[in-house]
């Protein structure tokens, strides 16, 4: 008898549990990629390992993949695509001052140097975002660069 309750009682919490999933996948979520207005001047290299590892998060450019149309995943997905494009987008970068993209260089080799971009989640699932030690060299040499020729712009 006791065996039969045990099953009972985890049958109800599966079937239960799977309600609450199919529930959930009724919350919409917005799934959008708006126009490119311009893109982030690179060199091609760069531009190559920029959109292998950031673009996802940072640009108008986002692959959607199929477990960002099941809930509660979609909804981690999407929240994460929108704090990406606020901090950073580089599909509106002529929106940015100099100065602003200045920063924005900065902050972003900084993250890439001590290992927080791309987050590891995101290499999790996406092996090929993990960025080489001649990647990280690249958008180093390239973060650094730009920095002195957007200040030569004169837009401050």
């Amino acid at each position: 008898m006791r065996q039969f309750v045990r099953w009972t009682t985890i049958r109800w919490i599966l079937l239960t549990g799977l309600a609450v999933v199919a529930a959930m996948q009724f919350v919409p979520v917005a799934r959008s990629n708006p126009p490119v207005e311009a893109d982030v001047p690179a060199p091609p290299n760069v531009r190559a390992i920029l959109r292998h590892a950031c673009y996802d998060c940072h640009s108008n450019e986002t692959v959607w993949p199929w477990y960002t149309r099941v809930a509660p995943f979609s909804w981690l997905v999407v929240r994460d695509v929108r704090e990406g494009r606020a901090e950073l987008n580089f599909s509106t970068w002529d929106r940015l001052s100099a100065r602003q993209q200045i920063k924005h260089l900065q902050e972003s080799w900084k993250e890439v140097a001590e290992g927080e971009m791309p987050p590891w989640y995101y290499v999790g699932i996406h092996p090929d975002a993990m960025l080489s030690l001649e990647d990280r060299a690249a958008v180093r040499t390239w973060a650094l660069s730009a920095g002195p020729a957007l200040e030569g712009n004169g837009e401050h």
